[in-house]
């Protein structure tokens, strides 16, 4: 009973990380408008995001090994529904980056403490249940980019709806703390591998960890790029441009619930090359499209594609023989996160001496390299 509750209490920690990051895409063009701002400028901004996760992520591990994730969880979804409501006020460029730095840090700590939680509630299971923890974050990135949008469209003002979603998160994290793995529990399950030196500088890991920064990076496009695309390129009004992100996310999560499936039944190597190629035509379908739906079935096939390709990553890095799994899966991950959430400034950077269809073009090439690349390199990656 009690390993059951954690189970749930994980499940919806991930959810509350894919929520509360979530609802920052549809406040993306409120504050490009409100701060008076290009695509350049507004990427060069959102950099501060990926800056504070990736500046976290490494400190997150020294803190778990301190306090627990559990504790690391609950402060981190506190100070990360702290933030969200002061985004959509903010009128300096400066505090703006302030607080996307701290908002960002915030959500680099929740994401490694709860892998780190769901990783140990996977060892006392016996199965895996990694692939639906993840298919929870994806559902909380549904929720989050269409909840602000309509709650806005109901009536209340950008920030009464991102204070009533910080309420929720904050209601959830609260209440699911007591049943989360305790810090002694945890220890129990650590894995007893030594990590060799600069074992991480392998090229295989390196080759994962580019591999899942190219996947990550399109992930970190829609978050931060999609609605400014459908209001600005497409003509969506700015409480429905969150669809976008929505459409990639529901997509994601259903083919992330299958996942498990999906790998037993095919190769990785018929999954990643052929999830790297309908994610490509996803994006190539959204950026030539003359009409928004047709834009949305593009995001769609892109979250069907890009869902399980990562995934496999992941499993690639933990069968490593010449790597230890608590070597690689930290480098690889990492790295990936870099994609995430500092790839979007180059994208940014891409819209602004270009444009954001162009943006959204290099991200379906990078679809395209990742599926001759790991087509070509799988059988080497012992």
């Amino acid at each position: 009973m009690q390993l059951r509750r954690a189970r749930h209490a994980t499940q919806l920690i991930f959810l509350v990380c894919g929520l509360g990051i979530a609802s920052w895409a549809p406040m993306v063009p409120y504050a490009k408008d409100r701060l008076g701002l290009h695509e350049g400028h507004l990427g060069l901004l959102l950099l501060f995001l990926g800056f504070g996760a990736l500046l976290i992520m490494p400190l997150t591990g020294i803190f778990i090994n301190k306090y627990g994730s559990r504790i690391v969880i609950t402060a981190s979804a506190l100070l990360m529904a702290f933030f969200l409501p002061l985004l959509v006020v903010v009128s300096s460029v400066y505090l703006m980056a302030v607080l996307l730095f701290l908002f960002g840090a915030s959500v680099g700590s929740i994401d490694v403490a709860m892998n780190a939680q769901g990783v140990q509630v996977q060892k006392l299971y016996g199965r895996k249940i990694m692939s639906s923890l993840h298919g929870l974050f994806s559902v909380g990135g549904l929720a989050g980019s269409l909840g602000l949008g309509f709650l806005v469209k109901g009536g209340l003002s950008p920030l009464y709806a991102a204070i009533s979603i910080s309420i929720l998160l904050i209601i959830i994290a609260l209440f699911q703390h007591k049943h989360l793995l305790e810090k002694e529990t945890e220890q129990t399950t650590e894995s007893k591998v030594q990590a060799r030196r600069y074992a991480w500088l392998r090229g295989s890991v390196i080759f994962l960890g580019i591999m899942c920064f190219s996947s990550f990076l399109s992930e970190g496009a829609m978050l931060d790029w999609s609605a400014v695309y459908l209001r600005d390129y497409k003509g969506m009004s700015a409480a429905f441009s969150g669809a976008g992100y929505a459409a990639f996310s529901v997509a994601m999560a259903v083919m992330r619930l299958l996942g498990d499936g999906l790998v037993e039944k095919f190769s990785s190597r018929v999954i990643v090359v052929g999830g790297s190629l309908i994610a490509a035509g996803g994006l190539l379908l959204a950026i030539f499209s003359p009409t928004v739906y047709l834009v949305l079935v593009g995001f769609i096939l892109l979250g069907i594609g890009a869902a399980n390709i990562v995934p496999v990553f992941f499993s690639d890095g933990g069968h490593l023989q010449t790597v230890p799994a608590a070597v690689a899966i930290p480098a690889i991950s990492t790295m990936g996160y870099a994609g995430q959430l500092a790839g979007p400034a180059l994208l940014g950077f891409i819209a602004h001496h270009v444009s954001l269809s162009a943006a959204f073009g290099c991200c379906a090439f990078l679809f395209l390299f990742i599926a001759i690349a790991y087509g070509a390199m799988m059988h080497r990656l012992r």
